[in-house]
């Protein structure tokens, strides 16, 4: 068996996994962004070109899109990677953690509001959150609001929980928050290595149109993977997009839960 079936083989044992730990015992539905899409256009009707338009400038019903979201920083790397989003006129969606990342790199979550990306919520201190109390959920949450709205003048809209564990009660929470809920069904599992090369060809591996690509701009392999990451998606006819231009023209609704179809 190749090493790269090997992967691809893993990746969906995985992948099955995460859904099993996210809906298993509960009523969380996930949403597959094409399908939400699909939804507001027929409810819609005509008027879903305009607001497509407006809300992503990019028709992903049209246009082969996919999301690069970044977890668990800002951190000592994001400005590069910001530079090279910048260069490759590329938007991210970034969840960010609250507590020294948030508050450590004020100017560069500004920067990240300012250059057009999405910044959302990654909770506080990256508390697996089913583990824990309601109250202690909303203020991992909540605390992670503030934070960001205090620096960027907007509270963020999506929020994604630590390791995809999600449960009726979270979800609850983030709805009373403003908040939706996006997990991912491509992962370079950068957190377990160093080697940007194995990072990209993970991300190229598992790439589709709808897909949610999850990255970690906090360790050393990641940030430097991005440009050919980049390079060789869009030679495969990729648009680069944010979730919420991804599923124009819906809009994220608090609670709901989006994850792309495996």
């Amino acid at each position: 068996m190749t090493g790269r079936k090997s992967f691809g083989r893993t990746a969906i044992a995985a992948a099955v996994a995460a859904i099993s730990l996210v809906v298993s015992g509960c009523s969380v539905e996930p949403n597959a962004p094409d399908m939400v899409r699909f939804q507001a256009g027929v409810a819609q009707g005509r008027q879903a070109d305009a607001k497509a338009q407006e809300a992503g400038k990019v028709d992903c019903r049209v246009a082969k899109c996919i999301a690069l979201t970044f977890d668990g920083g800002p951190g000592k790397d994001t400005p590069q990677l910001l530079d090279t989003l910048k260069r490759e006129k590329v938007p991210a969606t970034f969840f960010l953690l609250g507590n020294k990342h948030v508050t450590r790199y004020p100017d560069v979550v500004r920067r990240m509001s300012r250059e057009g990306h999405e910044v959302a919520n990654h909770t506080w201190t990256h508390r697996i959150l089913i583990n824990f109390s309601e109250a202690e959920v909303r203020d991992e949450l909540a605390r992670t609001q503030k934070a960001i709205k205090e620096v960027t003048g907007r509270a963020p809209t999506l929020m994604r929980p630590p390791q995809g564990r999600t449960n009726p009660m979270v979800t609850g929470v983030a709805r009373d928050l403003g908040l939706s809920l996006v997990l991912w069904d491509n992962t370079a599992r950068d957190y377990s290595t160093t080697d940007s090369a194995l990072i990209e060809s993970r991300v190229l591996y598992q790439a589709k149109r709808d897909g949610i690509i999850l990255l970690h701009d906090i360790y050393d392999g990641t940030v430097p993977a991005v440009p050919g990451i980049l390079a060789k998606l869009r030679k495969r006819g990729f648009t680069f997009v944010t979730v919420p231009q991804m599923i124009a023209p819906a809009v994220p609704q608090p609670g709901q839960v989006f994850r792309p179809t495996y």
